[in-house]
This record gives structure tokens, C-alpha cells and sequence, in this order.
């Protein structure tokens, strides 16, 4: 799982064929037998003893802690194929590999200075931002301030004819709200989604590039100070910096502090400041980033289904750790997410056995591992932007990230796993997933940190988000986080082999349900902006 950052900062394997072509064989029981298949049999092939052997490995000082684009990656890019070939289950590319290729940049951030209206401010002190840019001056001749930077249907303010194409455009954070406290978008007292920091930047970042804008400034004194302590971190651990490559120009962004954000705007933390408004200004950026492509790659295998091919369901964890320290200490991952991967594996296993015995499931399933997960959930955000299978065709994800351990506050009460977002776009797929477990686990499913508020935000912060941004119903599975938590001592005899059986078989019927309805799992609760 990867740690809170403000920004997600930033094939070399040859793709290896399937052994096997997955058109129905004669000798397969007609599908509606599987209806009445109890998936017992199956859910018991996941063991603890294959659970271990294979996290041994996995989560061992061989693979070097598993750092995206490294050898040790690479290495659990191999041990995958290897695996599914074993299997005898299929590549999911239609070019026989399993491989999708995401190209990456690792990068430096940015350094430099900015001259505004005869002042000098420094990037990492009064400007921050975590992006790539080219090293370069950048040169701007004024700005124009858009209030909050919100335009939606029952608030705007892009409403005037100021045109901020190839401009900066300077906002505030937060949205508006009246004298009395109360909120001009949902009228009333509670804020609306553009209060969210890490939402409503995006949203807002977004509507000023689609506009046209060359860059947004962005004041939030409410969290600039931290903001400023992230960069400090991150500017000293440039394997941490990495972003999806892209082709498209630079869109400069910058969190500004108090000094900058008067110098353009005077009286800026007054209530009422007069919005739209162009600020004329004499600025010039001096920037230096240095940048240097990285390779990587997310693995996906698939068996396709008998009556609905073209529906899939994925079955997801991420592939990836986080390296070595300086001193060559191994960062094993072994619940971070060697349990997740190992637990797809298995749960795989399960479906090719039923599928051994003529039962293939209605739908397909995608068993997908995605890297730079812990850099910003990098591959999965490739994946749905460049899918294998359409997302629109994507019936759910199940994202498995730390299955293998038990939650300190959860101590004397083991038999659990904390669930989170089964019911943000789905109550049928949240209702089945309970009646599935009570059927056949009966585990403590615990929604502690699936409620809205949660200040762990942990809903945000692995691989299925990526899918749940595209209305894809979710469900997530997670043990919590432990005193080994991205530190040297998260490794494979520390693992509750039982517990990580016990989820991954959850994790194995709540699938064969879903793939076997006779519909697809409906997202009433799709957003649709």
C-alpha cells in the first residue's frame, strides 16, 4: 500500500504466449451445471503450505524489495509468468504476452526560483510542486485570479469573458460559503466535494488545463506547511519521484505561500475578493528537473468465460515494493503486498481446477498485478487508461493489499479483514459480498476505515481506486497497517499463513459469485458527471 503523498509524483520483458487457448472443450460440462457446483471443493485448495512456499520467495532478500523498474521487479515479473504458465492459464494480451508495459520517468524535483513583480521567491520554500518539468525559463506577463477555480452546474467561476488561455490562473482552495457559515453549493452548512483537498485539486487542476491555462497557482495556507515538509522528504529520494511518462506539453502547477499569493492578490484572506480578475504582472520561473525513463510492467492472465466473454472480472494486487535502503537493507514487502500477490496466485489456482473439472465461469476473469503501486498507484492508473479489457466491459475489481497480518487493535479478535468501498458504487455487490461470507467464511467483515471521513483516506490509497474512479464497483481487502508497516521487518515468517488462506478464500467465492450471476453486478450508485 502506498504512503500519503499530496501527488502521485511520475518491457524490457518480451511477452511470453499462453499455453492454452481458452475456447470451451467438449470436454466441459454444460455451464449451467456450474449453478449448481459448491465451490467448496475448490475454495479448499488454497492452502497455507503453497501460501508460504510461495511468499518465501517472493518476499525474499533475492528480490531486492521488489522497487518498481528495478531487477528485483523484474525478478517478480518473471516468478508471475511463471506461475500462470505452470497454471496453464492464459496471457490476457491478445499478442499471447502477459505483459502490459507502463512506461514510467523517475525525476528530480524541480529547483529554481521565481521573480514576481521585482521579489524573488524559492521553489521548495514559497513555491511547491511536485511535478516534471523541462529545464527551461518560463516567462508570464500577468495572471489571472479565478476565485476558487470551481465550474460546476450550481456554482461557476469561469463565468466572465476573461480569457486565460496560456496564462496562469491563481485560486484559492476550498469553495464558497456565506457570512452565516453556509456553503453557496450545497446550501448548507456542510461543504461540498470541493473542500477536499486531494479531489477538488485534481478538479480543479483539470478545469483550468482544459481551459487552456499554462499553469494553475494554488493557495491553501491551511495546508502549505505541510505541503512544503512533503517536498523536503521527497526531495531527497528521487527513486520515490516517478509519474506515468506522457508526450503531453508541461502544465505547470505551483502551491504558493502567503508572500506569493499577496504579491499578486493583495488582501487575499479577506472574505470577498473581487473574482475573476486579471492581475498584471512581470514574472519570470527559472526552473531545473532532470528526468530518466523507467521500464516497468503490470502481469495479466485471464480465464475467459462461456456465456459472457466480454465481461470481465478482475481479481487485483500490486507486484511491487519498495527497494533497499542505503545500506542494502531489504524492504521484503511480505504483507505489503507479497500477501496480496500470493493470494491472486492461489485464488487463480482455485478457478483452474473448476475449470480442469468442465466449469468454466459465465464471465471472464482477469487476475492482474500492477506495479508502482507504492509510487502512486502508477500502474493500475495506466491499466485504466489504457485497459486491456474495456472498463465499461469491467463488471468489478476485487484489489487484494495486505491479507497476512493482524491489525494491533485487533489483537484477541483475528478472524477478520477490514473491508472498504463495497457499497461506494454498488449495494448489490456490498449485499452479496456479505451473504457470501456468511455462507461460507464467516469472518468479521469490519468497515472501520470504509466510512467517508476516515482520516487514513485509505479508500484512495491502493489499486482499485483507479477502477472505482471509472465506475467500476470495488471491494478492498485489507488487514490494516502494523508496527512492519514499509519498514525492513515486514517479511514472510511474520505472516499469519491461516489468516491469509482464510481471506483469500473470501476473496475466492465472493469471485465465483460474481462471475456466475446471471447478470452483471449493477452500480447504482455509478457517478455520472
Amino acid at each position: 500500500m502506498k504512503k500519503i503523498v499530496y501527488l502521485a509524483s511520475a518491457l524490457l520483458i518480451l511477452g511470453c504466449s499462453g499455453t492454452k487457448n481458452a475456447a470451451s472443450s467438449k470436454s466441459e460440462k454444460k455451464n449451467s451445471k456450474i449453478d449448481k457446483v459448491d465451490p467448496t471443493t475448490y475454495a479448499n485448495s488454497i492452502s497455507e503450505k503453497d501460501l508460504r512456499e510461495m511468499l518465501f520467495v517472493y518476499a525474499g532478500d533475492e528480490f531486492q524489495g521488489r522497487n518498481t523498474g528495478d531487477r528485483g521487479q523484474k525478478m517478480a515479473v518473471d516468478f508471475l509468468i511463471n506461475k500462470y504458465k505452470t497454471l496453464g492459464i492464459s496471457a490476457a494480451q491478445a499478442n499471447g504476452s502477459y505483459i502490459q508495459k507502463v512506461p514510467l520517468m523517475t525525476f528530480s524535483l524541480p529547483e529554481g526560483a521565481m521573480e514576481l513583480n521585482g521579489n524573488v521567491y524559492q521553489i521548495g520554500t514559497d513555491l511547491i510542486t511536485f511535478g516534471s518539468f523541462e529545464t527551461k525559463k518560463y516567462e508570464f506577463s500577468d495572471v489571472v485570479f479565478m476565485g476558487f477555480g470551481i465550474d460546476a452546474e450550481e456554482y461557476s467561476d469561469y463565468t466572465s469573458n476573461i480569457n486565460v488561455k496560456n496564462k496562469i490562473v491563481f485560486i484559492k482552495s476550498g469553495e464558497p460559503k456565506n457570512s452565516d457559515g453556509i456553503y453557496k453549493i450545497t446550501r448548507t452548512t456542510e461543504p461540498s466535494k470541493w473542500s477536499d483537498f486531494g479531489k477538488a485539486f485534481r478538479d480543479k487542476v483539470k478545469i483550468a488545463k482544459d481551459k487552456g491555462a499554462a499553469g494553475i497557482f494554488v493557495y491553501d495556507p491551511d495546508n502549505f506547511e505541510k505541503i512544503v515538509s512533503q517536498y523536503a522528504f521527497m526531495s531527497g529520494r528521487k527513486s520515490d519521484n516517478i509519474s506515468i511518462k506522457s508526450d503531453e506539453e508541461d502544465f505547470m502547477y505551483f502551491f504558493v505561500s502567503e508572500a506569493v499569493a499577496t504579491s499578486i492578490v493583495e488582501g487575499i484572506n479577506e472574505p470577498t475578493l473581487p473574482a475573476p480578475a486579471k492581475m498584471p504582472v512581470k514574472m519570470e520561473i527559472a526552473i531545473s528537473s532532470n528526468s530518466e525513463e523507467v521500464d516497468s510492467e503490470n502481469v495479466a492472465a485471464i480465464i475467459r468465460g462461456s456465456e459472457t466473454p466480454d465481461e470481465y472480472l478482475v481479481i487485483s494486487a500490486h507486484l511491487d515494493h519498495v527497494g533497499m535502503d542505503n545500506e542494502g537493507n531489504v524492504f521484503n514487502g511480505a504483507d505489503d503486498d507479497g500477501s496480496g500477490t500470493t493470494a491472486v496466485l492461489e485464488i487463480a489456482e482455485a478457478f483452474k481446477k473448476a475449470l480442469d473439472d468442465g466449469y468454466r465461469p459465465k464471465r471472464s476473469i482477469v487476475f492482474l498485478h500492477v506495479t508502482g503501486e507504492e509510487k502512486g498507484l502508477l500502474g493500475s492508473e495506466y491499466y485504466s487508461e489504457h485497459p486491456i479489457f474495456p472498463m465499461e466491459q469491467t463488471v468489478a475489481d476485487l484489489n487484494i493489499d495486505m491479507v497476512g497480518r493482524i491489525d494491533p487493535k485487533r489483537k484477541g479478535n483475528r478472524e477478520y479483514v477490514y473491508l472498504i468501498g463495497s457499497d461506494k458504487l454498488s449495494t448489490e455487490l456490498h449485499n452479496l459480498s456479505e451473504e457470501v461470507n456468511k455462507k461460507y467464511t464467516n469472518i468479521e467483515l469490519d468497515y472501520t476505515y470504509n466510512d467517508d471521513n476516515d482520516p487514513n483516506r485509505f479508500y484512495y490509497r491502493s489499486d482499485h481506486y483507479n477502477f472505482a474512479k471509472h465506475n467500476v464497483p470495488i471491494i478492498f481487502y485489507f488487514n490494516g497497517t502494523h508496527d512492519d508497516y514499509h519498514k525492513i521487518t515486514d517479511t514472510p515468517d511474520k505472516i499469519n499463513y491461516d489468516l491469509l488462506a482464510l481471506r483469500a478464500k473470501l476473496v475466492f467465492y465472493t469471485a465465483w459469485k460474481v462471475a456466475n450471476l446471471d447478470h452483471r453486478i449493477i452500480a447504482d450508485k455509478a457517478v455520472t458527471e
